[in-house]
């Protein structure tokens, strides 16, 4: 049985990300690739390695970052039972849906002010405007 491999340049066109950012996500221990060749300077991925690309990425989309990645998907790797991997990762998710309602809070308090200020500005601006055609009128008589 052979295992299918990747170059670093598969999986970058496959996932639309630069190898910079391969090579990123091994320095974070996220992948870890084969070695071979002179000085082990290419990259051999694996399946395995495509999964937890495939992983992160789904993570970030998430919003979440990637040592909290790196951890979820290195408590898949271990054998263990499935039930505190699934526990953690609905503390992960309950955690940053609260993150993600108070930002919302925040944007929405933001944008009422918006509003508040726009409101002001075109009243301020209204006036004006009548007192300049106010003003245009009493010169021209």
């Amino acid at each position: 049985m052979t295992s299918t491999t990747f170059s670093i340049s598969d999986l970058a066109r496959e996932f639309d990300l630069t190898p910079r950012a391969m090579r990123f996500y091994e320095d974070m221990g996220l992948l870890q690739p084969g070695r071979s060749g002179s000085g082990g300077r290419t990259r051999i991925y694996t399946s395995r390695d495509r999964t937890r690309l495939k992983l992160t990425l789904r993570a970030k989309r998430l919003g979440l970052s990637l040592t909290e990645a790196k951890e979820l998907i290195d408590m898949y790797d271990s054998p263990r039972d499935t039930g505190p991997q699934l526990e953690k990762f609905l503390s992960v998710l309950s955690d940053h849906r609260a993150h993600l309602e108070a930002q919302l809070a925040e944007l929405q308090a933001t944008l009422a002010e918006v509003a508040e200020h726009e409101k002001e500005a075109r009243a301020l601006l209204a006036g004006n405007n009548k007192r300049s055609i106010s003003s245009t009128s009493k010169s021209k008589k």
